[in-house]
């Protein structure tokens, strides 16, 4: 077996390590609103649930060189965002918006999405998702880095407003295999949902 010190290594080592064993990894899609009024969005795999009580998920920015993203900016100055989960029906649409554009420019402007109006906040957002969740930032805390400047900002949302479609609605749970879910796996790669198995939890 390999014996590797991340101390040893560089970021981009420790990052393709992280992301080629922790997987599959699901895919927020997250939209921001600028102070500016400017619609931001992208897609992060750094994402996951914290608690049901009350609801709270997380997502993970990541800096460029100690550099907020515009979603994180976004956040911390407006306090709210929109999460959609991404599924087969539009990660197409999803993938374009990973494109590197000024904060001025949306990259909605880059895709064929719908926008979509939210009922507890003012971030909108986008119709083709099928699940969404309103969000307001509970916390946003830098972490990571070199010499005091940061490397990400974990946003932790507590969701407001929950939307589903019919489809995917059944007694108060989602049908999963409907949903179609996406993946991330390394490099360029992606993943559908696969065979499932259950597993008896022990008491």
């Amino acid at each position: 077996m390999v014996s590797i010190n991340p101390s040893e290594q560089s970021e981009r080592e420790n990052y393709k390590l992280l992301t080629g064993s922790i997987i599959p990894r699901p895919v927020a899609f997250v939209t921001t609103l600028s102070k500016n009024g400017v619609l931001n969005a992208a897609p992060y795999s750094y994402f996951n649930i914290v608690t049901s009580n009350p609801p709270m998920i997380s997502i993970s920015v990541q800096r460029k060189d100690g550099q907020m993203k515009d979603t994180a900016r976004n956040a911390n100055e407006r306090g709210e965002f929109v999460v959609h989960i991404s599924d087969e029906t539009y990660i197409e649409e999803i993938n374009k918006t990973a494109a590197n554009l000024p904060e001025n420019q949306s990259e909605i402007a880059l895709t064929n999405l719908t926008l979509a109006d939210s009922v507890q906040i003012e971030v909108p957002g986008i119709a083709e998702s099928r699940i969404r969740m309103e969000c307001v930032l509970e916390h946003s805390i830098p972490l990571g880095g070199e010499k005091n400047v940061p490397g990400c900002d974990l946003l932790i949302g507590r969701v407001v407003h929950f939307h589903v479609s019919d489809e995917l609605y059944y007694e108060g749970k989602i049908r999963m295999k409907d949903l179609r879910p996406v993946s991330r796996l390394a490099g360029n790669d992606y993943s559908k949902l696969g065979e499932f198995f259950s597993l008896q939890r022990p008491e």
